[in-house]
């Protein structure tokens, strides 16, 4: 799928992140490159980042409701920036009654770990 066709289909927009390649592949393709940069830009926040870094120190679901007071957030604001995670695959949420819990996708973690490994890669 090329770029502008994504920007302008709805449905691109909230599928998940299907593919992206290792950083240090030995080349990549546009689209490989595309959804690795969606990857990246899903992550491209720091309230994000705090997101999925309190989600890993978790062994368990969080309750949307208690992002508020960790990030220092509105309601609205933490919705929002879930909802990018969300969309972008990296998390999975369960409903519990009227809260909604989430927590990280085992199959997003690997993802981004594989994506992200440059070891041995340069600096030789």
């Amino acid at each position: 799928m090329k770029h502008a066709q994504h920007l302008h289909d709805p449905a691109a927009l909230e599928a998940p992140i299907a593919c992206c390649a290792p950083l240090a592949a030995p080349s990549l393709d546009e689209e490989e490159a595309l959804a690795t940069a969606e990857l990246f830009k899903a992550l491209a926040d720091p309230a994000r980042i705090r997101i999925v870094n309190i989600l890993a120190a978790s062994a368990d679901a969080i309750c949307a409701c208690e992002f508020e007071p960790a990030l220092g957030l509105t309601q609205p604001t933490v919705s929002h920036h879930l909802k990018k995670l969300l969309d972008a695959g990296l998390l999975e949420r369960e409903q519990r009654g009227r809260w909604a819990f989430f927590s990280l996708s085992r199959d997003a973690v690997e993802k981004l770990a594989a994506v992200a490994d440059l070891k041995g890669a340069c600096c030789r």
